[in-house]
């Protein structure tokens, strides 16, 4: 990591994990500089406005105001650098996430189901096709309303709290949700995205390292949003197939 990123470690960022993350932090880190500088200037400018306007010096108010034009141009300035942030960085990038997805042959595809207060995975199995799933039939063990009259759902796979997904190959998750928002958030692959309701809402990222990485929700969700007491679980780290593990404890 250089330097100049430092500052992205010393806000509590952890490394990044993902192909694409590199992107948002170059951004994130210009930003929080960017910000860090106008922090001290303006904070500069207003202790010499302080000194410079102060009462023994103009003991009688001028009504007539500041008669040059830098406080305009510095505003100016200010607003065309947060504009080329804007429109020439982070829109193209968001637009780049969504709508240049990898294609699905090369993709695994998730279904990721929030609920209060946890996540549910489920994957196809060795079929490459996933089985019916029904909300009527929803139970504690049966999270995702899978049909078990279905061929196709025979060999899928099923799991709470916890995925394994490959690395070096783009992952797919078609997110949704039981009962309320939540976010499905891994900031350890730079991506997040709302699950909601009635909505099927896809959301793709590559992991380049194995590894173990939380999966927290970014959205207030209920009374259990912040119990993230169980701890991550990971997956054996072998050479033929190297796994990333984003493993979420409850929380939603």
């Amino acid at each position: 990591m250089n330097s100049l990123a430092l500052i992205n470690e010393f806000l509590g960022q952890p490394p990044n994990a993902s192909f694409h993350g590199y992107q948002i932090d170059h951004i994130l880190e210009f930003c929080h500089w960017f910000m860090g500088a106008l922090f001290l200037g303006w904070s500069a400018f207003f202790v010499f406005v302080l000194i410079r306007f102060r009462k023994g010096r103009h003991p009688a108010a001028d009504h007539q105001g500041v008669k040059s034009g830098i406080s305009t141009h510095l505003e100016f300035s200010v607003v065309l650098i947060e504009a080329v942030l804007l429109l020439g960085f982070a829109i193209p990038l968001w637009a780049k996430r969504v709508n240049q997805f990898p294609p699905g042959k090369e993709a695994l595809l998730v279904h990721v189901v929030g609920q209060q207060f946890s996540w549910n995975f489920h994957l196809p199995g060795p079929d490459g096709q996933f089985g019916r799933r029904d909300a009527s039939l929803v139970t504690n063990s049966n999270p995702v309303g899978l049909d078990p009259n279905d061929p196709a759902g025979k060999d899928d796979i099923v799991t709470v709290g916890e995925l394994h997904v490959p690395v070096n190959r783009p992952v797919i998750t078609e997110l949704s949700s039981k009962d309320v928002i939540h976010d499905f958030f891994l900031p350890d692959m730079r991506i997040a995205a709302d699950a909601i309701p009635g909505s099927l809402i896809p959301m793709w990222f590559t992991p380049i390292k194995t590894g173990t990485y939380e999966v927290i929700c970014g959205q207030l969700c209920g009374l259990g949003h912040s119990s993230q007491g169980a701890p991550p679980a990971g997956a054996p780290k072998t050479e033929n197939k190297p796994a990333a593990t984003p493993a979420p404890s409850p929380g939603g």
